[in-house]
């Protein structure tokens, strides 16, 4: 190649890389600012912050906790759906759990370590989908003072599983049960085992340090309403770990509670809550939802608690 069409090719590529850098690095930051300056944008811009008496509370696109010091829930509050986000609602993890409905076998806890003050995550508990899904509705019902219960949840909240060892059919099926352990249940933790019997076999509590992995996993579906009272956005974490919202079921739940807890009506509180709600994305995309910091924020301009 000779030496003019050598510079002449190396001075245009020169030349298109500074107008792509001034277009793309400089020109088209200043453009979005610029326009994010307009008024009716400027907020969005910001974070879509909220504030109570000038005071920044926080944004009405990331959801937030509303617990006391212990992880308890403050009663005069609606409470947000479960984040698998970090420690909860941290835009820095923001993701899922990364588990779906295979995840039914919880990993149990060191019965030494316990023994010795850890706590359960610390001596080894991973609870699976299914036993944080039972976990959480159980807690529910309990505090919103309706039945927690959900199919293939055992009444102590955990997941109705059970392995079941015995010779197998050429399908892979356990035809003659020889040993029946409910999987979710350690024996340091269990009077009794959810089921009592399992196709003439008597079911048993996990020991732990035992591998029950040859055995076929049974879900058990149990007696409970194939409607929960507790609804599913209750007991499940959103995609990102940090949505705002929760459905309208979840929101009507806890009105009474709100209400008690702030001494008004649930229809006060109910009222509220229509202010709030939010209609589907380009009118036909998700379901209606709340959101929850918008909710409260309001409720505690309206109805504050005296401390």
């Amino acid at each position: 190649m000779k030496l003019a069409n050598f510079v002449r090719l190396h001075w245009a590529a020169l030349r298109a890389l500074l107008v792509l850098t001034v277009i793309t690095g400089l020109g088209y930051p200043l453009f979005v600012w610029l326009v994010a300056l307009l008024p009716g944008l400027h907020d969005n811009a910001e974070g879509s912050i909220l504030r109570a008496h000038g005071t920044p509370v926080g944004s009405e696109l990331i959801g937030q906790q509303f617990t006391d010091k212990d992880g308890n829930p403050l009663p005069q509050y609606l409470q947000s759906r479960p984040s698998a986000a970090g420690a909860g609602y941290d835009p820095l993890s923001s993701g899922a759990s990364n588990l779906g409905p295979e995840s039914i076998v919880d990993t149990p806890a060191d019965p030494a370590l316990l023994a010795a003050g850890k706590s359960a995550s610390d001596a080894g508990f991973k609870p699976s989908l299914l036993t944080q899904v039972c976990t959480r509705s159980a807690a529910i019902g309990r505090l919103e003072g309706v039945d927690g219960s959900r199919p293939f949840c055992t009444g102590g909240g955990v997941g109705a599983v059970l392995s079941v060892l015995g010779p197998r059919d050429q399908r892979g099926n356990v035809v003659h049960p020889t040993h029946v352990v409910s999987i979710n249940e350690p024996c340091q933790t269990t009077t009794a085992p959810f089921q009592t019997m399992f196709e003439g076999v008597r079911v048993e509590c996990a020991k732990y340090g035992e591998d029950y992995s040859t055995g076929q996993i049974v879900p058990i579906r149990g007696a409970a309403a194939a409607n929960p009272a507790v609804p599913a956005d209750a007991v499940t974490a959103s995609g990102s770990g940090l949505d705002p919202h929760i459905s309208l079921a979840y929101a009507d739940l806890q009105a009474a509670r709100v209400a008690k807890a702030r001494g008004i009506s649930a229809e006060q509180v109910r009222a509220v809550i229509r202010d709030n709600q939010e209609g589907r994305e380009l009118g036909f995309l998700g379901e209606p939802a709340v959101n929850v910091l918008r909710v409260n924020l309001e409720l505690d301009r309206k109805y504050p608690v005296s401390h």
